[in-house]
């Protein structure tokens, strides 16, 4: 047996927003090969004349959108009453139970815009116990709760 041969690249799971009730996020594993291509294109290297050496600046907001997109594939949930518990927004006289529907634009938004949503998307794409089969279908996790995977 080869654990080359039993390696997967990436596998995507629907996970629960804890504390947000209907709100399940896709999101995928990255894998440390992937993440470091990821960081390494977000990179630039440049001369500081202080120290005179090169120096590696990484690209914030282009990590962001590269990172939002390899890592958020949809949801479903997202009502208009969660967004104001998750960024500050200016619902005016919608009906706060509208769903706000996935793309990649808005996922950027939320990324960039919400510490909560930040923290807890890092904490739920590095756990593997979210990406794992589960025998009954559901597991609880201490970031959120797989509700099915794909």
């Amino acid at each position: 047996m080869r654990l080359e041969d039993l390696m997967v690249d990436s596998k995507s799971a629907w996970v629960s927003f804890p504390g947000l009730s209907g709100f399940e996020v896709e999101v995928v594993n990255l894998s440390r090969k992937e993440l470091t291509g990821l960081r390494k294109r977000c990179t630039t290297q440049k001369f500081d004349k202080k120290t005179r050496a090169m120096v590696e600046i990484l690209d914030e907001d282009k990590f962001v959108t590269e990172f939002s997109g390899a890592v958020l594939k949809n949801w479903k949930g997202l009502s208009l009453e969660h967004l104001q518990s998750l960024m500050l927004v200016d619902t005016g006289k919608k009906d706060l139970t509208t769903e706000v529907p996935y793309s990649c634009e808005n996922a950027e938004i939320l990324v960039n815009n919400s510490t909560e949503f930040d923290n807890w998307l890092n904490e739920v794409v590095f756990d593997l116990e979210n990406f794992r089969s589960k025998t009954e279908g559901t597991s609880d996790t201490t970031s959120g709760e797989t509700t099915s995977e794909s």
